[in-house]
């Protein structure tokens, strides 16, 4: 038996049960019998109805919308445990909010991302499970092991499997500069090549599109971010890439699906012929859009829980 714990225990929150419900069906254990709810006022109250003295805890609840609920549920989740004697609670965050807070963009911000990472640790968190963490860096925020999974091997599997062998044909395509790292590794996988969309943004949410580094006449090419908010950078960018750059058509994908305010009608009004998000997020409804597909993350969170519980490396999982 492992040192830190006597047995694994997985428990959620409200913010994505069904994908928490996934990872226990792959790894075959049963749910943590829990209750999350809030009263009257809008406080959160976790009970835990099972032993977890000694145990290897996980919990795995995305800081998704409502963010400050979701968060606030994982906190409370992680002190409840390790006020009932836990060996390690590890938190597991399929999608960190707050990520693209993690500098001062000008006089007098705050430092969200950091500010998240200190509560989380404060509450009892011995260890952070994530994916595509909007700024890797932030993994240095925590004083405790942050494993940051990449998302990039699923969508390489996908498309390889979609495209086949005409995906070397096609081009990848980033929406910013900020995001030429990810998608260069993603082309690289693939033996695509890879095109920049240059774009300066006047303000929060809104951006105007204004070139297209890279030979994109007459290709398919995918956009390829790590989350789509309210969809406007994404639409915009498709349409520069059909527009500008004169591409056949384009498909996006992206890890984390927001998908704030007016982003699913931009989609489906946009040239985009598909978009592909992984199940970081609870799933929208089908009915709403035709052009929005979801791949499951629960295998590779499933295997990560798994190697972190038996003290294996996890390195195999970003490759």
């Amino acid at each position: 038996m492992i040192s830190h714990g006597k047995d694994i225990k997985i428990f959620t929150g409200n913010a994505n049960p069904a994908l928490a419900e996934e990872i226990c069906k792959l790894m075959g254990l049963k749910l943590g019998e829990s209750e999350v709810k809030t009263f009257a006022d809008g406080e959160v109250s976790v009970s835990l109805y099972e032993s977890v003295r000694g145990s290897d805890v996980f919990l795995i609840n995305s800081t998704c919308k409502p963010v400050n609920d979701s968060l606030m549920e994982l906190l409370i989740m992680i002190d409840a445990c390790k006020r009932a004697s836990a060996g390690r609670v590890t938190a597991v965050i399929p999608y960190f909010g707050y990520a693209r807070q993690d500098r001062k963009a000008k006089s007098r911000d705050p430092i969200s991302a950091k500010l998240v990472a200190n509560m989380l640790t404060a509450a009892g968190a011995d260890r952070v499970l994530t994916m595509d963490l909007h700024a890797s860096q932030i993994q240095g925020f925590f004083d405790i092991p942050v494993d940051n999974l990449l998302g990039n091997p699923i969508f390489v599997d996908y498309y390889a499997k979609k495209f086949g062998e005409r995906a070397e044909e096609m081009v990848v395509v980033s929406p910013d500069v900020g995001s030429v790292a990810r998608a260069r590794t993603f082309a690289q996988k693939l033996h695509m090549s890879l095109a920049i969309v240059d774009k300066r943004r006047q303000k929060a949410n809104q951006c105007e599109v204004m070139n297209v580094i890279g030979d994109v006449a007459g290709k398919e090419c995918i956009l390829f971010d790590d989350m789509v908010d309210t969809g406007g950078s994404l639409c915009n960018a498709a349409k520069a890439i059909v527009e500008v750059g004169g591409a056949s058509g384009v498909y996006a994908c992206a890890s984390h699906g927001v998908l704030s305010g007016p982003a699913i009608e931009r989609i489906n009004n946009s040239v985009i012929k598909e978009a592909a998000f992984l199940s970081t997020i609870p799933a929208i409804d089908t009915a709403l859009s035709d052009k929005i597909k979801y791949l499951s993350v629960a295998p590779m969170f499933a295997e990560a829980i798994e190697r972190i519980y038996q003290e294996i490396s996890i390195a195999k999982l970003f490759s």
